[in-house]
């Protein structure tokens, strides 16, 4: 029995996985019964397929729900691929349309409105420029590296991998602006170098002066930011991508964009506040520019050098972040941050350019078309030392917060303008300008030219006048009684020492004998071209004057006695012309009063400096005449005076027009004027004054006809009184 359980266990493990062990024979496959065979089969089929119907349907109402959106989706992928096609046909065919119209890449690069008017000094140095500056063409190949890749990092990082538009900016920009809760088109615009080059473009729509109010509003038209113009700068941006290379579209951005005080294109920026071509500046110098682009008048180094240099430091940043700059590199540029070049940081003869500006025609001033090259009379050198004077006296001697101010004009004898500061703040350009444009009165700063009619009527220095109360009546007015400012008399005096002291009374006779008629024609003729008083308060300045106009008259006197026109310009041409245009070589012109009487006045005028109330002004070694004058109520102060050399007037006031406290024109007035002259004079050798003092006195044995030659001027003087007003 044992043997019995033994045998059968294997033969049950035999049977257990015949399938997998061994095929069935042949035999055994046709002893089994067929129709039983057929049955299993068609059993066995029957539930697969139920089975498989049951997964299909899903398990019940699931499968509509999978059904529908397998529908809907089949939709909208069907309308939006149809969509997308034809919106992909209309742009082909705008980008096709756009294209037909670009230029060629080199009619692009200058995009200048207008002409530019560059100004030299008188050595031939550029100190101004006023206008677009067009500093040449510059191409993406021949500009500095740094420069180059300091653009492409700030503006657009993957200029050289998009296709013109660069989606994932644009979304960036839209997330940007509505977390700062402006509008999505509002503030960041996301637009690539290829769309900002289209904007500059105006997206081909040429300026033209007769369809626009003007070009400012021109320009406001390009730079709108809704979302039709926005498809069309892309359409547009696109097109170029397909027209021009990479580089020829960054070449015309590199021309083209603005980048403050005027200048037109990188060349042109460079050249400005640098002083050297695009092609040579350094990772510091470069930084500033493309820091620009963002806000060009804003981060102008000339307007704020600090604000510039701290947005050139973000530029770096990302120089050195996109691996255009090593970490040696930028630490260097961010140690040593760029400087704006000597004429570019001293500004020098912005009130001065400006003038020299507004004398030209207008075709060949600010509304120029052409480039033009001035050549002016300034002097930088002198220009500067007028203004360190300035600086100097009000930082010295005015108290702090104080809002008087000053202007200065220095010139040559024959009216050649060289230094010229039209207030306190020296550094800009389009201000107002105190030394041209403010008509003030002229106080005693007036009288040489009483006494200038005088001698040139034949009356001599030494003539006498007495000094004691008088009054006159004027129609209309009422009587009216000079003073003089000490409220003293001093009975007879020459007419030397009646300028000498300023006296007024002297002055107001000095003019009645002369004529006043006569002044005033002496006075227009000198070039104060303004309207003088027609009474007697004429010799004691009341009549208003520029500072430019009075110094030119002191000059006539400088110079013998012959009219002076003041001028900046000395030659101005084209800028591809060889020939100069316009030349002038000197401003005198008429003589107005004989040699005698104008070196006998600077005779006068040299004691005024000399013994008088212009003592402040004295020049150590050197001969100086000149004139002190203060308006009532010293709303105004002036000193204008001469060395051999040169012409200086200085004024000082308020612009409302209210009154110096203390100043008259023989204190801080003749003290800015020394300081001046002080650093104008500095390393010159004196040169006497083309003076002649009156001949004294001859004692003869005829005392008698003597004394009347003595008393010729007051004797006239006395019958003029007796005839206004009897004995």
């Amino acid at each position: 029995m044992t043997e019995s359980r033994r045998r059968k266990a294997p033969l049950v493990a035999d049977k257990r996985y015949p399938s997998k062990r061994r095929k069935p024979t042949a035999t055994k496959r046709a002893a089994k019964p067929a129709g039983k065979k057929a049955v299993a089969r068609k059993t066995t089929t029957r539930k697969t397929t139920r089975k498989k119907t049951r997964r299909k349907s899903g398990g019940g109402g699931g499968g509509i729900f999978r059904r529908f959106f397998r529908w809907v989706w089949r939709l909208i992928w069907g309308v939006t691929w149809r969509v997308g096609a034809v919106a992909a046909m209309l742009l082909a065919l705008a980008v096709g349309v756009v294209y037909t119209t670009l230029p060629d890449v080199n009619e692009l690069l200058d995009g200048r409105a207008r002409g530019s008017v560059t100004l030299l000094d008188r050595d031939g140095k550029v100190f101004a420029w006023r206008g677009d500056q067009f500093g040449g063409v510059i191409t993406a190949g021949t500009v500095s590296p740094h420069l180059k890749n300091a653009v492409v990092a700030t503006e657009d990082r993957r200029f050289y991998r998009h296709f013109g538009v660069s989606p994932r900016g644009v979304a960036s920009a839209v997330r940007i602006n509505l977390s700062e809760g402006r509008g999505p088109l509002s503030g960041h615009g996301g637009s690539t170098i290829t769309q900002q080059t289209a904007k500059l473009l105006c997206l081909g729509v040429p300026y033209v002066p007769s369809e626009w109010e003007s070009e400012a509003a021109y320009e406001s038209d390009c730079r709108q930011g809704s979302l039709w113009r926005k498809g069309k700068e892309a359409v547009y941006a696109i097109a170029m991508e397909v027209k021009y290379s990479k580089d020829e579209i960054l070449t015309i951005y590199l021309n083209r964009a603005f980048l403050g005080a005027g200048a037109r294109g990188f060349e042109a920026a460079s050249q400005r506040y640098f002083g050297i071509s695009a092609a040579e500046v350094n990772p510091a110098q470069a930084a500033m520019l493309a820091g620009l682009l963002v806000a060009p008048t804003r981060y102008a180094p000339t307007n704020n050098l600090q604000r510039s240099q701290d947005r050139a430091r973000l530029v770096l940043g990302l120089m050195e972040a996109q691996d255009y700059l090593t970490t040696a590199q930028a630490s260097s540029a961010r140690s040593n941050p760029a400087q704006l070049s000597e004429a570019a940081a001293a500004r020098a003869g912005g009130y001065f350019a400006d003038w020299v500006i507004t004398e030209l025609p207008s075709y060949f001033g600010a509304d120029t078309t052409d480039d033009v090259v001035i050549k002016t009379t300034l002097d930088q050198r002198l220009q500067k030392s007028a203004e360190e004077a300035l600086k100097y006296i009000f930082q010295e001697k005015v108290r702090e917060g104080s809002e008087a101010q000053a202007a200065i004009v220095v010139m040559s004898a024959d009216g050649a303008v060289r230094a010229m500061v039209g207030g306190r703040q020296t550094r800009v350009s389009g201000a107002f300008n105190r030394a041209t444009q403010a008509l003030r009165q002229t106080g005693s700063s007036f009288k040489p030219f009483v006494y200038a009619t005088a001698l040139e009527l034949g009356y001599s220095p030494l003539d006498t006048v007495v000094d004691e109360p008088y009054c006159v009546n004027i129609p209309g007015s009422g009587e009216w009684c000079p003073k003089n400012y000490t409220h003293k008399f001093y009975g007879r005096v020459t007419l030397a020492d009646a300028l000498k002291n300023s006296l007024n009374i002297p002055a107001v006779k000095v003019a009645e004998i002369s004529g006043l008629d006569n002044v005033r024609t002496v006075a227009s003729e000198f070039g104060i071209e303004s309207d003088l008083a027609q009474g007697p308060a004429l010799a004691l300045g009341a009549s208003e004057s520029t500072l430019i106009e009075m110094t030119g008259a002191y000059a006539g006197i400088l110079n013998g006695g012959s009219a002076v026109e003041p001028y900046g310009l000395s030659e101005l041409k084209l800028l591809e012309d060889d020939a100069p245009v316009m030349v002038t070589s000197s401003g005198i012109g008429e003589r107005v009063i004989n040699d005698k009487a104008a070196k006998q006045l600077t005779w006068m005028m040299e004691r005024v400096v000399s013994e008088g109330t212009g003592a402040r002004a004295q020049l150590p070694g050197w001969q100086v005449a000149g004139k002190t004058g203060t308006t009532q109520a010293a709303r105004d102060a002036w000193f204008i005076g001469f060395t051999a050399d040169y012409v200086a007037g200085v004024w000082m006031g308020y612009d409302d027009n209210t009154p110096l406290s203390g100043v008259t024109g023989g204190g801080l007035p003749a003290e800015i004027w020394k300081e001046t002259m002080l650093r104008v004079t500095e390393g010159m050798t004196p040169t006497p004054l083309p003076m002649l003092a009156p001949d004294p006195p001859v004692k003869t044995a005829q005392p008698q006809r003597q004394r009347r030659q003595g008393r010729a001027f007051e004797d006239a003087i006395n019958n003029l009184f007796k005839n206004i007003f009897g004995n």
